[in-house]
């Protein structure tokens, strides 16, 4: 069952905030929400998980960050609870960025995380 909660889990930085705004208005999605959380995989343990989906799955906590809907599940919440969700753009690299406190270790490469 969707659940909204007002307790502060993930925070969107306005960079990040316009961003998503952004990419739901290019692809003509104005309705949709960011899936934000982490998934089974790679070499130390967890991937992080990041899509603009239409809706919540079932057992989502749905989140209103700066006018932008973050859909994330309890073992996402869990693992993600206090972390800033950025929007990086250089000249080597552009993306989202999880600035995560409850993270222990990382692997070589920067997509998984333990």
């Amino acid at each position: 069952m969707q659940q909204q909660t007002r307790e502060i889990i993930v925070t969107l930085t306005e960079k990040a905030a316009n961003k998503v705004k952004a990419l739901l208005q290019k692809e003509n999605k104005p309705d949709c929400g960011l899936r934000v959380g982490v998934v089974p995989g790679g070499c130390s343990s967890y991937m992080y998980e990041i899509a603009l989906e239409k809706a919540p799955k079932d057992n989502d906590i749905v989140i209103e960050e700066k006018g932008v809907k973050i859909f994330m599940n309890p073992t996402s919440i869990t693992f993600m609870k206090g972390s800033t969700i950025d929007y990086m753009d250089t000249l080597q690299n552009a993306g989202f960025k999880i600035i995560n406190p409850n993270v222990k270790t990382t692997c070589g490469c920067g997509h998984s995380v333990g």
